[in-house]
């Protein structure tokens, strides 16, 4: 039986009945596909995110070891701006060397810098950093010199009280941040936050050069000296640029 549609095409009723009823199960059968395909695309966009997230990882951690390496830099451009301004206070030659080992035994302060004998370094050539006396070269060899730290016990700088204008020597107590303040008479008057600096006695070290300030005296009845101990002001825990003076000008 054929049925004429409105728009003269003619229907078969079983035909078309049974397109409609295939209909559903053809979807079912292309459902896998369909899933499959899916699925590919879903875990092909799984993939290509999670490598993306791991690209902007790795851009990150560069960017920011870069803002590392960038302020470390400036860091370094400003300590070494410091010490060269510091230079400016000095009547004598000055050579610039960088710290590049320090001496791992406790009960030695020294620290090993990259100028040596044939960058005309001598043994007990005066070292200072950007805030005040560093130190002192005890050894050298060609290429490279030790320095004894102010810290250490076998150190001993001649120093005046700017205050008062009392000499005196202030000595190494193997700390970083101590110094002892030798031979101070009961009666001197000192008063903890005076300032400490060369004295230029010696000829070894430049006179008017920051040493320390003074923490604390305590006086014992019993003796004839205070005892006295200061800061030191060099930062000899954190520097890593020094400067070598050349003929240092005497009091």
């Amino acid at each position: 039986m054929f049925v004429e549609s409105h728009d003269g095409t003619i229907l078969n009723p079983v035909t078309d009945g049974l397109a409609v009823v295939t209909q559903p199960i053809q979807s079912i059968a292309h459902a896998p596909y369909s899933i499959t395909e899916a699925s590919t695309t879903f875990f092909a966009s799984r993939n290509q995110m999670q490598n993306r997230n791991a690209r902007l990882i790795e851009e990150i951690r560069e960017l920011t070891y870069g803002s590392q390496r960038l302020a470390a830099i400036e860091a370094e451009n400003m300590r070494l701006r410091a010490l060269l301004g510091s230079r400016k206070r000095l009547s004598a030659d000055v050579l610039v060397a960088e710290i590049i080992g320090i001496d791992p035994n406790t009960q030695r302060r020294e620290v090993v810098i990259d100028k040596g004998a044939r960058d005309g370094v001598n043994v007990s050539q005066a070292v200072v950093d950007a805030e005040g006396l560093f130190g002192q070269v005890v050894a050298t060899t060609n290429s490279s010199a030790r320095v004894l730290m102010v810290s250490d016990a076998r150190h001993a700088i001649p120093v005046e009280v700017v205050r008062t204008g009392l000499r005196s020597i202030a000595v190494g107590t193997g700390l970083s941040d101590r110094l002892d303040v030798e031979y101070v008479s009961t009666t001197a008057g000192l008063r903890v936050g005076d300032l400490l600096v060369s004295s230029g006695l010696g000829g070894r070290f430049p006179r008017g050069y920051p040493v320390g300030e003074i923490l604390s005296v305590d006086i014992d009845s019993l003796s004839n000296y205070a005892n006295v101990s200061a800061s030191i002001q060099a930062r000899l825990d954190t520097s890593r640029h020094v400067l070598i003076l050349f003929n240092p000008i005497g009091p």
